[in-house]
């Protein structure tokens, strides 16, 4: 199975996966690109997979699905026109015709039903985790975001990550603010600045790398403790209240 990146709006990844001449989409928040590679390669669409509510996840749905009546899956605990298949923890999402299989991960904090999708050695995560950095925090918890992103940091490292957003130099920016002595940051930008330079998405990455580089998953190191703390003005005990200082520091940054 392909996995192929489809541009849209300024910073937007519509990942389609593509075996033969069958594919699906996930947030499919533009139906343009969608439609004209569908057209292009002459591929029949079957299914549609929707991480979360917000409109440049989901914008180009009724479009597509004017064209292509396929199955669509999306969060059980969001309002999102057109759903077919309501999906929650542990739900399974099989793609016959890929020859995939997904299992459903509630992953609450950027918005309240917020789903990601993982099988077949990827995870399709929408705006939860970004590389080096994480989701807003628009209605859930802090409480909220640090389990859903524990959730993911226990998978195989060798997970390959598809996020939504091309964000990745900002946030190193900002990793880099939070542990100026992580070399494996400063590694990370530099590589990360020269697939950008070529054009290329940094997108997807391996989880493992997460681990060593983004500060929203490193709540217990040292010097990202050091630094919440200066944010906060005063100590800070649990990991969760680590995370929710350097979550609000980043929106200042």
């Amino acid at each position: 199975m392909q996995i192929i990146p489809l541009p849209a709006f300024s910073d937007n990844y519509i990942w389609l996966l593509r075996s033969g001449r069958h594919a699906a989409v996930v947030d499919p928040g533009d139906a343009a690109p969608v439609l004209r590679h569908l057209a292009d390669e002459g591929l029949t669409l079957v299914a549609i997979l929707v991480t979360h509510h917000h409109p440049d996840h989901v914008g180009g749905i009724e479009a597509i699905l004017d064209a292509h009546p396929v199955p669509v899956f999306g969060p059980a605990m969001e309002d999102i026109a057109g759903i077919t298949h309501p999906v929650s923890q542990d739900d399974e999402v099989l793609l016959p015709e890929l020859g995939a299989e997904f299992r459903v991960l509630d992953l609450p904090g950027h918005t309240a039903g917020h789903v990601g999708y993982y099988g077949e050695g990827a995870l399709f995560c929408g705006d939860t985790l970004f590389a080096a950095g994480c989701g807003r925090l628009f209605e859930g918890t802090p409480a909220q975001m640090y389990d859903s992103l524990g959730k993911l940091a226990a998978l195989p490292g060798d997970t390959q990550v598809y996020c939504t957003h091309e964000y990745t130099l900002s946030n190193l920016a900002f990793a880099a603010a939070v542990e100026p002595s992580n070399a494996a940051i400063t590694e990370r930008i530099v590589s990360s600045q020269a697939l950008r330079a070529a054009g290329t998405p940094t997108v997807p990455f391996p989880l493992e790398g997460e681990l060593l580089t983004n500060p929203f998953l490193r709540s217990a190191d040292p010097e990202v403790i050091a630094q919440a703390q200066v944010q906060a003005g005063h100590a800070l005990k649990a990991p969760v209240d680590v995370f929710a200082a350097i979550r609000e520091w980043k929106n200042r940054f």
